[in-house]
């Protein structure tokens, strides 16, 4: 039984030294600090760049085995005033 996790993102070391954004990547550990998934996201390095907070991705989370668990898609959308009906989905 799992009621609580904590999510951790990694930081890539170049994106550190050279401030750019990569594709994240998080570990899923239980209470005691233990990892029991491992998340990544995908997307584009134009998307990170243009649409950061809005941007779509895909993100795989897979277990301590590596078998994928959940797969998490969000496409882009826009979330103008002119557009409302086309609001974030996941």
């Amino acid at each position: 039984q799992l009621d609580q996790i904590i999510i951790h993102q990694q930081v890539d070391l170049l994106e550190a030294i050279l401030g750019t954004e990569t594709s994240s990547k998080y570990e899923i550990k239980n209470p005691l600090g233990q990892r029991v998934y491992f998340a990544v996201e995908e997307n584009g390095c134009f998307d990170r760049k243009l649409c950061s907070p809005l941007r779509a991705f895909t993100i795989s989370i897979a277990d301590n085995a590596g078998r994928e668990v959940i797969r998490v898609i969000r496409p882009l959308r826009c979330t103008s005033c002119c557009f409302p009906c086309f609001l974030q989905q996941v």
